[in-house]
């Protein structure tokens, strides 16, 4: 086990890419910041002076032994091949790439270089799964899956759909939460700011007699983050936005209640994963989200956009 911290660049100094800077010198491993754009230099040097600044990749790569990925997506393939090809670990934004085939090349070349690959999908950070994920996964027979997650036009990440932007993280949470395989989707949405899906709900049929629907939208009136599960034994609401577990369960809680509520604390998630990815290349700590949770997220978003296309059912898988 290794005690010395890997010096990582990260790429792409954007909205995000500001963040990402941040938590990677926080936990002293920021060594370089590629950013293209002469104004987006500027101001990586300002916030972080003393920390290399450079309009390409191949200025670092010698120097530095991880990257961490915030362009576009459409970059996230050639970027991330590049650094795994080079021998250096990855931590990449979600979505891992932007198609399935090139999520299952950079998944091979991580595994048969021995490199860490991890997909940057923030939400399993949030501090009410440690205690709900055993009971979702604990759930047997029939369930209904509600995942709603819209807000108004931000303007940014228009060059993906919502299904790619958004519903990603979803499609993480759902196969993480619940552990149960996808069957078929359908889909439908409407296309609203962009040339793209600006509003999608997607309903996944999956084993064991569950429904998941997954309703994503960037042109709302207000933010909705919210995760529902209904149960023969009752109901649970996560509200993500808020922080908070509501139930409803079958039985009647203290009190008398039919009906609870408790908060939980927010996290800082993109210094949690960035740890995660820490602790993986110094201490050999399984990969909070491998190479494989990503490419299979992204297949799922292949399904989805197939089922979009074709107005039927898709099989997954």
């Amino acid at each position: 086990m290794s005690a010395v911290k890997p010096r990582a660049a990260v790429i792409g100094y954007g909205f995000l890419g500001k963040w990402h800077a941040q938590k990677a010198q926080a936990l002293g491993m920021l060594a370089a910041i590629v950013e293209k754009f002469p104004a987006g230099q500027e101001a990586a040097r300002a916030a972080h002076p003393g920390v290399e600044v450079v309009g390409e990749l191949t200025d670092v790569l010698p120097r530095i032994d991880a990257g961490i990925v915030v362009t576009p997506t459409s970059l996230h393939f050639a970027v991330a091949k590049t650094l795994l090809e080079a021998g250096k670990h990855v931590f990449c934004e979600k979505p891992l790439c932007s198609t399935a085939a090139q999520a299952r090349e950079l998944e091979a070349l991580a595994k048969n270089r021995g490199l860490i690959l991890q997909a940057g999908h923030s939400e399993r950070c949030h501090e009410a799964w440690e205690t709900l994920r055993p009971r979702f996964l604990a759930l047997k027979g029939p369930l209904t899956i509600r995942i709603d997650r819209y807000a108004a036009f931000k303007g940014r990440a228009t060059d993906v759909d919502v299904v790619q932007d958004l519903m990603i993280h979803d499609i993480d949470l759902m196969l993480w939460l619940f552990g149960r395989r996808p069957l078929a989707v359908r889909a439908w949405g409407h296309k609203i700011r962009t040339q793209v899906w600006d509003h999608v709900t997607a309903q996944f049929t999956l084993e064991g007699g569950a429904q998941a629907t997954l309703t994503m939208g960037r042109n709302h009136v207000h933010e909705v983050r919210a995760l529902e599960v209904f149960h023969d034994t009752g109901l649970v609401r996560v509200d993500l936005f808020a922080n908070k577990i509501q139930s409803a369960p079958s039985g009647e809680l203290a009190g008398g209640a039919f009906t609870g509520e408790e908060s939980y604390a927010k996290r800082d998630h993109l210094l949690l994963e960035q740890q995660a990815f820490l602790r993986s290349i110094t201490e050999q700590t399984p990969v909070m989200v491998d190479a494989t949770d990503g490419r299979v997220a992204v297949e799922l978003v292949e399904a989805v956009l197939r089922a979009l296309d074709s107005g039927d059912s898709v099989t997954c898988g």
